[in-house]
């Protein structure tokens, strides 16, 4: 989640409506549209068009996927070009999907560079909703996508294949003979790009000034034991109040390959790294009821939230107090900090706290540490992550919410996005 500047009042009626809309959806991702809409002008929409609607969304992205599969025979192959009659692409969207499927070769190319390839690919695509006004439709698709690492390119113990979740809202315009024509795609994740998607996030934040002291308690800060303490005095071994310097903000990690040596040491410390993995594992597509799931349209991401959930399944202890204090961090069902969901915050937090430290490159992150990164460069970070896997050859792999995802590496997400800042922290 992007770090958050709303009053008390709208971060509760946030928390507990994104926990409703979780409950009542099921996925808090599609939109709140009735799958059988009513249609009340020419031509109709009837369950046969609805299934070519999702058969030609499985097709685009598709195609989308194998033209990043390694020598795939598939690669140039048009799954779309099938679809020329009553339900097809428009001219403009045949060149866009064109113009993505060059994007993705690229990218491919560069991945292999980077010596990471793909040998098989799979993309299934469900329909969530459709709506229709007049000839004009809007349907809502899950994509669910899973590429097999190519033999060679990782070691033999390492992922066999990565994945992701995506949601998509197709519009289709209707001809004058009555057919349907797809006319845009576009992706309703609060957040960024999966490894088959090439258009760029939306990044609309602006730096994030720290509050300077809360205003007031937060009314049911969840307690580590006994009494909540007394806002005004931080309870014994945790941070003061924020400092009139404001927090210390992280250094860049550089993304050069091969990074130079830091081990971790994974075993005989204060935190269960392996307990962290079997988390995000567990969670990373079916979230966990025990906390409000914040996708969905104007809910800010889940990235940080579900972060601080696997640090907390290893071992991280809460630290209760005002919601606003970047010195605080707690989360559960009812109320959140904002350390514990914002990124910035977050950082704020996990630095002045001493539970992580900076690692100079992000290829030296390893089981349970934390990568950020900040996509338009503009002093603000976008999104959180944490590592699942590190490969035998020094890459690791992150697991993260919005968009879904699991086991995608960090070569692919320097690949992706070249021009990023990168943040990696030290569990």
């Amino acid at each position: 989640m992007k770090s958050r500047k709303l009053s008390r009042k709208r971060r509760r009626a946030t928390v507990v409506g994104a926990s409703a809309a979780a409950v009542v959806a099921g996925v808090a991702l599609i939109p709140n549209w009735s799958a059988g809409a009513a249609v009340t002008d020419d031509p109709t929409v009837d369950a046969s068009t609805k299934a070519t609607f999702q058969k030609l969304a499985d097709a685009v992205f598709t195609d989308r996927t194998q033209a990043l599969v390694d020598g795939s025979t598939s690669a140039h192959t048009r799954h779309t070009a099938g679809f020329s009659g009553s339900v097809r692409l428009s001219g403009g969207q045949t060149r866009e999907q064109s113009s993505a499927l060059g994007k993705l070769r690229a990218r491919k190319t560069l991945l292999a560079k980077l010596g990471e390839k793909y040998s098989a690919g799979d993309t299934k695509v469900t329909l969530d909703a459709t709506e229709v006004h007049g000839r004009s439709a809007k349907v809502a698709v899950t994509e669910t996508t899973t590429l097999t690492y190519k033999k060679g390119t990782v070691p033999a113990n390492g992922p066999k294949t990565t994945g992701f979740q995506a949601h998509h809202e197709l519009t289709f315009k209707a001809g004058r003979h009555g057919d349907w024509q797809l006319t845009g795609i576009h992706d309703t994740d609060d957040g960024y790009l999966a490894v088959n998607q090439v258009e760029p996030p939306a990044t609309t934040s602006t730096p994030t000034t720290p509050p300077t002291g809360g205003t007031s308690p937060s009314p049911s800060a969840p307690s580590t034991g006994g009494t909540s303490p007394s806002p005004s005095t931080p309870p014994t071994g945790t941070p003061s109040s924020p400092s009139d310097e404001g927090p210390t903000d992280a250094p860049r990690a550089a993304t050069s390959y091969p990074a130079p040596a830091d081990p971790k040491q994974l075993t005989g410390g204060a935190y269960d790294y392996k307990a962290m993995v079997a988390y995000a594992q567990k969670y990373w597509n079916h979230y966990n009821p025990d906390y409000p799931d914040y996708n969905g349209a104007g809910a800010g991401g889940d990235c940080t939230n579900f972060v601080s959930q696997v640090l907390k399944a290893g071992g991280w202890k809460h630290v209760p107090g005002y919601t606003d204090d970047y010195t605080k961090w707690f989360g559960n069902a009812d109320i959140q900090s904002d350390s514990f969901v914002g990124v910035n915050e977050f950082s704020w937090f996990a630095l002045s706290s001493k539970r992580v430290t900076p690692l100079a490159n992000v290829y030296q992150a390893d089981l349970g540490d934390v990568i950020q990164m900040d996509f338009d460069r503009d002093g603000s970070k976008d999104h959180s992550m944490v590592v699942t896997y590190r490969d035998g050859s020094g890459v690791p792999y992150v697991t993260y919410h919005s968009t879904n995802t699991y086991n995608r590496s960090v070569a692919s997400l320097v690949a992706s996005y070249p021009t990023a800042y990168f943040y990696a922290y030290r569990t």
